[in-house]
């Protein structure tokens, strides 16, 4: 399916926020500080729990982040808009991953469930992403799918209905 490796190093994904894993104009991650993973343990196009494709990715967790700092002053937690992020971010690199051109971007999401907090004690998130649908069609490249974040193996954050497109304009 895919001409890419199912996995990827820091190093990687840091190409990829400049442009250089799937080519100019193509699906992109953010550079730091808003990339939110450290590497992609597993990718593939027909995998996951609906055949549809997955995504898996680990982001580590050190007291020192920038977003502990100032949400909030003295009670720092990561912001659940940023593990939501993370999980967008994801399905828009399954998409360039399965060679399918033009920029990503997020279109919503059904259903977010925050069901708890990531501090500065805890060591990792794993994100794990199961697309639903997978469309390419001359009018419209889209990925669809459900996610989780856990950290240290606790479930943190539940989406469904999550809703990435890919536009070459």
């Amino acid at each position: 399916m895919s001409d890419f490796p199912s996995s990827f190093d820091k190093d990687d994904l840091l190409k990829c926020a400049r442009g250089e894993l799937f080519g100019e104009g193509n699906a992109q991650l953010p550079a730091p500080p808003m990339l939110m993973m450290d590497r992609i343990t597993d990718c593939s196009g027909d995998g996951g729990a609906h055949g549809k494709g997955h995504i898996m990715a680990e982001f580590d967790i050190t007291p020192d982040l920038w977003f502990f700092d100032c949400h909030f002053p003295g009670n720092p937690i990561m912001p659940g808009c940023l593990g939501l992020d993370g999980l967008w971010q994801l399905t828009g690199f399954n998409l360039g991953w399965r060679g399918w051109q033009g920029r990503g971007y997020a279109l919503g999401v059904g259903e977010v469930k925050l069901k708890g907090m990531v501090r500065p004690d805890r060591k990792m998130l794993t994100y794990k992403i199961d697309f639903t649908k997978a469309i390419q069609t001359r009018r419209l490249t889209m990925g669809v799918a459900d996610g989780i974040v856990e950290a240290d193996g606790e479930v943190i954050y539940e989406v469904t209905g999550m809703k990435v497109a890919l536009s070459e304009s």
